[in-house]
């Protein structure tokens, strides 16, 4: 009776090694003939697939732009200043009034200036009359050719004299550099001017500039010339064309300095006016699509989830061209693309979704 487990045992551990081990074979002698089966790719059952909206786009070219926050800017700024000291004679010009290149804008009492020009003069004509007569005496040669150079550098030295008497007497008043407008009251009746002293701020407006700051993305788009178009805080709006970009980065920014000069001849646009500037580039093609499309992947990138024909989800990166008011324009995507709007979020790539198209319409830029 003891026999009859372990041979029991023996035979199910038999079989076991033969359905385990040596399958095959032992199919094989049973006449039982097995393929493996063609691998078939996973797929997500329909009644387990996610719906989504989608929208089809085909890429247009649009007109590019670059946005720029900035501010105008006079064309020109001076501030007048004494070069001499004195005591102002001059009546004051009140600031906002127009002056032309040239006009007179301050004048100091000329004090002992003109006694020291007529001393100048004085011994100028001392000196040419030594002059001449040295050098009559060294023509004659009774005069030996030191006393003729001692003279000739005498009659150097107050002709030098009368300038500098000249060149004092010419600070004396000071003028506009260019055509402009009074920033400031000049300097007023009997006020002491020292050098370095202001006289009047003088500032152009006719033209303007429009100073904007491009991001190291941004000013690789710009170019000189370009046509640029602003808004400005009062509403109005005015164009012009790209007359510099800077070469180098503000320091503390990063940023990079543009000016854009437009047309001012009634004065209109002020110094110092807030602007919203757009400044034309190279047009580009690109889609537009609902900004709330936009998704990230796992490596942190921008993109749209996008679906074939066969609703197999996947990933493009995009960058953001531009905003409007109807969405946004995307680059870096293929000529014609089937983007998931809505539901993105409930997805990944290398899934299979339900996708709804969205009903057709015109997206103007």
């Amino acid at each position: 009776m003891r026999l009859f487990p372990l041979f029991t045992a023996l035979l199910v551990m038999s079989v076991i090694y033969l359905m385990v081990m040596e399958r095959d074979a032992l199919l094989g002698y049973a006449g039982v003939v097995t393929e493996d089966p063609a691998p078939q790719e996973a797929t997500t059952p329909p009644e387990a697939r996610v719906r989504v909206v989608v929208q089809n786009s085909q890429a247009r070219e649009i007109e590019n732009a670059v946005v720029l926050r900035g501010r105008t800017e006079a064309a020109r700024q001076v501030d007048v200043q004494a070069e001499t000291s004195g005591l102002v004679t001059s009546e004051p010009l009140r600031r906002g009034a127009q002056v032309a290149a040239g006009a007179p804008l301050c004048e100091v009492a000329p004090g002992v200036r003109k006694a020291a020009l007529d001393e100048a003069r004085a011994r100028l004509t001392e000196a040419e009359i030594n002059y001449r007569a040295a050098a009559g005496l060294s023509e004659s040669g009774y005069a030996p050719e030191t006393r003729l150079a001692n003279a000739r550098a005498a009659l150097q030295a107050a002709q030098a004299g009368v300038d500098r008497a000249v060149e004092e007497m010419a600070r004396l008043v000071m003028y506009a550099p260019f055509d402009g407008i009074l920033e400031s009251d000049t300097a007023e009746l009997g006020s002491l001017l020292q050098p370095g002293a202001l006289c009047a701020t003088l500032i152009q407006l006719d033209t303007i500039r429009l100073v904007g700051f491009a991001t190291e993305t941004q000013i690789d788009r710009l170019v000189p010339g370009a046509m640029a178009q602003a808004r400005l805080a009062s509403g109005r709006q005015v164009a012009g064309t790209v007359s510099f970009l800077s070469r180098a980065a503000d320091p503390q920014t990063r940023t990079f300095r543009v000016e854009v000069t437009v047309p001012n001849a009634d004065l209109s646009i002020r110094d110092g006016q807030s602007a919203d500037i757009m400044v034309m580039s190279s047009p580009e093609s690109g889609h537009m699509l609902p900004g709330s499309a936009l998704t990230l992947n796992d490596q942190g990138e921008l993109g749209l989830r996008l679906v074939d024909d066969d609703g197999l989800v996947s990933f493009a990166p995009a960058t953001v061209l531009r905003d409007t008011d109807t969405g946004v324009w995307l680059t870096g995507l293929p000529d014609t693309i089937t983007a998931i709007i809505l539901g993105q979020e409930f997805t990944r790539e290398r899934a299979y979704v339900d996708a709804v198209a969205k009903d057709a319409q015109e997206v103007n830029p």
